[in-house]
């Protein structure tokens, strides 16, 4: 019979990684969710008292919620599209370059380098009304007549903060594509090509469905985050305006819980928008095990 330090050997090995884990997200989550079960404000600690789900209830039927949650689906809908088909085009075109394919790979990931703090204060500029780049080219080339403040209109504000994530993110997505195109087998594309395939049918019948699997890893991943890295550019860009056109889940939890102190009322926020993130990746997760099948 082993001795009891050789059997609870292993078990003693994971304990840093529970306790770990506990600490950092099991405990926090559980508090936070208390919290947004109370009144507590951060400037009035006597204010903590047991409401319940009325939280849940005020921010259900608060307008500025549902806007915040609209401009976060549409911003992750355009964001996560356009990166994926331009991820594509880009990795189709590395994957045909015949020289200097390391060159140019470095230098397509050069934005992902940049944190999005970095491509926030870049894109306010490069966006400004009066020194901004594209109303200078645009008033040189003479298609406008006078300047655009592109960040203080609320057409044109969530299109640029748009532009700037699809900058920043598109290389994510060509890579894990030109990963995949590398892997692909030569067989099933000389076989069509035998058959004589066209490049358009090559790439509709025989490589689109083998990259099916990394589609769904990439739009996953891309949709999962782009929340979080959308939270920094708004900040920077726009902070949420104007009159709430780029305002998403997590700068209205940020708004509500940090700058008007109502710490519950934003970790009901914050709670609602885990349930529905985690219900959105538990379905693309699904389809891609039904894509598997």
């Amino acid at each position: 019979m082993r001795p009891h330090s050789e059997r609870y050997f292993p078990y003693m090995l994971i304990l840093p990684s529970v306790i770990g884990t506990f600490l950092l997200i099991v405990f926090p989550l559980v508090y936070s969710f208390f919290l947004s079960l109370t009144s507590f404000h951060l400037l009035k600690a006597q204010s903590l008292r047991f409401v319940g789900f009325q939280n849940f209830w005020e921010v259900l039927h608060d307008p500025a919620f549902w806007v915040a949650l609209k401009n976060s689906l549409l911003f992750m809908v355009v964001v996560v599209n356009a990166e994926l088909v331009l991820g594509l085009l880009v990795a189709l075109l590395l994957n045909r370059a015949s020289g200097g394919q390391g060159i140019l790979r470095t230098l397509f990931m050069i934005p992902m380098m940049f944190p999005p703090i970095l491509v926030g204060l870049q894109f306010r500029w490069f966006f400004n009304d009066q020194f901004g780049l594209l109303n200078n080219v645009l008033l040189s080339l003479g298609v406008i007549d006078r300047p655009i403040g592109w960040l203080v209109r609320t057409k044109t504000a969530m299109p640029a903060v748009m532009f700037a994530d699809i900058w920043q993110n598109t290389p994510f997505t060509a890579i894990i594509f030109l990963a995949g195109l590398l892997s692909l087998p030569v067989e099933p594309l000389e076989a069509a090509l035998v058959d004589g395939a066209s490049p358009w049918q090559r790439f509709r019948y025989v490589i689109l469905p083998m990259l099916r699997p990394l589609i769904f890893i990439a739009m996953t991943i891309r949709s999962l985050d782009a929340g979080r890295k959308a939270f920094d550019l708004i900040m920077l860009m726009t902070g949420g305006g104007p009159a709430y056109a780029t305002e998403i889940l997590g700068t209205y939890t940020f708004r509500r819980a940090i700058v008007d102190y109502q710490f519950a009322y934003g970790a009901a926020i914050s709670f609602i928008d885990m349930v529905l993130t985690v219900g959105f990746a538990v379905y693309l997760y699904r389809q891609l095990l039904k894509g598997r099948t």
